[in-house]
């Protein structure tokens, strides 16, 4: 193994409870509005994961799926409120560990922030002009009757004997999840969903015991990860994605965070994944959070040097091998989530390991690396040879 190799913490293997991933690479769950009411997977989340899987991700989290119908986004979200949701997704959880990638799965109630169209139709709030294209608006929940923005309907109020029967509903899920072969089980905490949404002060005025102080306000998010715990194998890895703060002055805080995690940590919970802000539909008034490159990296590093135990994850516009080895040098995380520029580019892992370590078609799927490698040698003769791939057309160039 090469000095380059040995430094190289990307591509280090990590052990978390009952698996060991091949990298730190972590496809962050993509929501791609790919369904149909249903709510079951179908050819098209095969391919779109299994190919994350083929091109070298460590972890591969199949995208926000509901527990119930109402806990989705839109209509076309994928769904696991049903027996019959299983099949399809233990086909694909089987495929991506084939390829030596670990499957997971994220699990969502979007709450108020439910009952919407997919982005290419507007992404704002379901009307009943949807209506012609087969898409009913529906009543959306939450800790409180507050609207997430202009034009959003107003939910309705949970009432605390609703809030024990959601908790039901998501350890139902996550049993689900575990049975369809998924080693992790993402709970979608951030973005103003309906984990999110009892935690910040912003969405949660409740006066019970899920409203008020902070304690209150962190009772339903933990009882959800109590129940889930309780509902998977030991061996089963529980990871949370977080709003690490709301960026909105009087709304949820890096501070709430830390207080925030270290109970989730008691809990059973593996992996916090930072991003940040979507307590309300208007993300430019995210004011504090500026998104520019790994953008992310100062939360997940804040809470990775003030929690004791578990592993931290960094999301948010990476998209370079060298960057993403100096966010796990630097300590500002353990893991790092990829998700656009794996749409770009589903081989990114590969090529990556090969900025990093050295070009080498070992680790690629044998189908196509054996015939990767026999190319390189078939390339650089040709450039010894002073030929480029224009030599033969010279006189058609422009």
């Amino acid at each position: 193994m090469s000095e380059s190799a040995q430094a190289s913490l990307l591509f280090t293997p990590l052990t978390c409870r009952g698996f060991t991933a091949p990298n730190r690479v972590m496809v962050s769950p993509m929501q791609q509005y790919a369904s149909d009411d249903s709510g079951r997977a179908s050819d098209f989340h095969l391919v779109q994961l299994g190919r994350f899987a083929m091109g070298g991700a460590g972890m591969v989290i199949a995208e926000a799926t509901a527990i119930e119908p109402i806990g989705r986004m839109s209509h076309m979200d994928l769904g696991l409120w049903s027996d019959e949701q299983v099949a399809p997704l233990t086909r694909i959880a089987a495929f991506i560990a084939s390829q030596g990638s670990i499957p997971g799965i994220q699990l969502v109630h979007a709450g108020r922030k439910g009952s919407m169209q997919a982005p290419w139709d507007g992404m704002g709030p379901l009307t009943e002009a949807d209506t012609a294209r087969g898409e009913e608006p529906w009543e959306t929940i939450g800790p409180s009757a507050i609207s997430p923005g202009s034009g959003w309907s107003v939910p309705r109020e949970m009432t605390a004997a609703e809030i024990v029967q959601n908790v039901a509903l998501w350890a139902a899920a996550a049993r689900r999840a575990a049975q369809a072969g998924f080693r992790i089980i993402d709970l979608h905490g951030a973005h103003g969903y309906l984990l999110h949404a009892f935690l910040s002060p912003i969405s949660n005025h409740r006066t019970d015991a899920y409203g008020g102080s902070l304690k209150n306000r962190m009772r339903y998010p933990l009882e959800v990860v109590s129940a889930i715990r309780a509902a998977i194998p030991d061996d089963c890895a529980l990871f949370y994605r977080l709003s690490v703060l709301d960026g909105i002055e009087g709304g949820w805080t890096e501070d709430d965070s830390l207080v925030f995690c270290r109970e989730l940590l008691a809990r059973g919970v593996d992996l916090i994944d930072c991003s940040s802000g979507g307590a309300i539909s208007d993300r430019s008034s995210d004011v504090r959070v500026r998104r520019g490159y790994a953008f992310h990296a100062p939360y997940s590093r804040k809470l990775r040097q003030n929690l004791d135990g578990g592993l931290v994850a960094t999301v948010g516009l990476i998209v370079d091998p060298h960057q993403a080895e100096a966010v796990l040098q630097a300590g500002d995380a353990d893991v790092v989530a990829i998700g656009r520029e794996l749409l770009e580019d589903p081989n990114w892992p590969h090529h990556a390991r090969s900025a990093l370590n050295g070009e080498s078609y070992d680790d690629w799927p044998q189908e196509s690396g054996w015939w990767l490698d026999k190319r390189v040698g078939a390339l650089r003769k040709l450039k010894e040879a002073g030929e480029t791939p224009m030599t033969r057309y010279e006189t058609l160039a422009p």
